[in-house]
């Protein structure tokens, strides 16, 4: 059932103030920072690659206070154990039996930070959790507390002693995005401000986790007509088509293109997504998932410029 129009302006009035909150500590990043909490309303995790001293363990951190939601942050290594993030059973002498310790998985919010640093085998226990919202220790079965997200990220210019995410596991993340350097006023603005009062230390929650929980049930019954549909699934077709990429978009990749333009839709106070918005979220939706063949790397082709040229020759629904 499409949401009542006080429930959407509802929607944008709450992402507005939670955006705009996060942006007080995280300046001049507005796009990014929508970007991920369009992820978490649509019940997807992201990716963030981009060099270390940017933000992003901070601006996961904001945007946790904001939803006034717990936050955990794991930094990957090479001796961190699966168990380290899904928990453990510790046997108790005094209750006679196995108490489980819940792992860092446990919270709304999970930072996994370089999360290529860490063994395959580990690195699998937090993209599985992703993606059945549960975990499994010694038979037992723990569901997540919702909402649930995680912000993986990784340094894109550090390879040594590194366990790159093969392609089924980076298919697993609705986005990847790169947060950027700020520019050069804001960089000033943050030397002047550097050692006096932290800007975080004054962010008040403006919403809740079950406000969270709302606005993705609104976002979920947010109208996407067939012909848009259709559009999604020829975009998709068009990047397995490309003769410049080794591997196309999957279908989960769909799948998340249509869950994220129902946010989008909802956060312009719209009941409906519209072509635009698929044209506007293809590149951090898509761009991660997709492998060029090598001449059209020689050639200094780019997966942005492919999508691109996707976009352009797919014909949108009603022109």
């Amino acid at each position: 059932m499409i949401p009542a129009p006080e429930r959407i302006d509802r929607f944008a009035d709450l992402f507005e103030a939670i955006v705009s909150n996060v942006e007080t500590v995280i300046q001049g990043k507005r796009e990014i920072i929508e970007l991920i909490a369009m992820s978490l309303m649509a019940e997807g995790h992201v990716l963030i690659e981009d060099v270390p001293g940017v933000g992003k363990t901070l601006l996961a951190k904001s945007l946790a206070r904001s939803l006034d939601c717990r936050f955990h942050r794991v930094q990957f290594t090479p001796d961190l154990l699966p168990s380290d993030i899904t928990g453990v059973s510790i046997w108790d002498r005094a209750k006679t039996e196995f108490i489980f310790k819940p792992g860092a998985i446990f919270a709304n919010i999970v930072l996994g930070d370089e999360i290529n640093r860490a063994g395959p085998k580990t690195q699998a226990a937090l993209l599985e959790a992703m993606e059945e919202l549960q975990v499994t220790v010694d038979g037992v079965t723990r569901p997540l507390p919702p909402p649930f997200m995680v912000i993986a990220t990784q340094n894109p210019l550090e390879h040594e002693g590194t366990y790159p995410l093969p392609e089924s596991q980076l298919d697993r993340f609705m986005m990847r995005l790169v947060v950027g350097y700020p520019t050069h006023g804001k960089e000033i603005q943050m030397l002047e401000t550097h050692g006096t009062h932290s800007s975080f230390d004054d962010l008040k929650p403006m919403a809740t986790a079950e406000d969270v929980r709302e606005m993705s049930e609104i976002a979920r019954n947010i109208h996407v007509a067939g012909s848009l549909k259709g559009y999604i699934v020829d975009v998709v077709e068009a990047t397995r088509r490309h003769g410049e990429l080794l591997l196309g978009a999957s279908p989960r990749a769909a799948l998340h293109l249509q869950r994220v333009a129902r946010v989008r839709a909802a956060m312009q106070r719209r009941d409906f997504a519209t072509p635009d918005d698929i044209k506007e979220l293809a590149r951090p939706v898509l761009e991660h998932r997709m492998v060029l063949r090598p001449e059209a790397l020689m050639h200094g082709t780019t997966i942005a410029e492919v999508i691109d040229s996707v976009l352009r020759h797919v014909r949108v629904p009603g022109r």
